[in-house]
C-alpha cells in the first residue's frame, strides 16, 4: 500500500530528493530572532545533506514555519553547495534573496 501524503511532504520532498542528487551540500540553519535573520554560524552546527529534511521536519512538527533555499555559485549553477533552512514563529517575515555571487537552485515553504 503506498504512503499517504504527510502535511509536509510538498514543502520536503523536493528538499529530500535534491539532497539525494546533491550529496555535497552542506545545510545553515537561519532563524528569524527579533525582527532580522541570524545564521547559526558554527561550523558544527552545519547539517548534511541526509539530515535536512528530517531536521525541518522536526522543527515543522513543533509549530515553526520553514523555507528552503537551495543555492549554487554562480559560476556553478546546476550544482547546489549550500542549503538554508529558515524557521520561524508566528507571522511569515520575508526570506531574503540570495546574496551576491550565488543563483537559487529551488526552494520550499511552509508556513507555520
Amino acid at each position: 500500500m503506498p504512503r499517504q501524503a504527510g502535511p509536509f511532504d510538498a514543502c520536503l520532498l523536493p528538499l529530500a530528493r535534491h539532497a539525494l542528487k546533491f550529496p555535497d551540500i552542506e545545510g545553515q540553519v537561519v532563524w528569524w530572532e527579533e525582527g532580522h535573520w541570524a545564521a547559526q554560524d558554527d561550523d558544527e552546527a552545519l547539517l548534511d545533506a541526509e539530515e535536512l529534511a528530517f531536521y525541518a521536519e522536526g522543527l515543522l512538527t513543533e509549530g515553526f514555519g520553514c523555507g528552503w533555499q537551495l543555492l549554487a555559485e554562480a559560476d556553478h549553477p546546476k550544482t547546489p553547495v549550500l542549503a538554508l533552512l529558515f524557521f520561524w514563529q508566528g507571522a511569515k517575515p520575508a526570506i531574503p534573496a540570495p546574496e551576491a555571487g550565488w543563483v537559487l537552485f529551488a526552494s520550499g515553504l511552509h508556513s507555520a
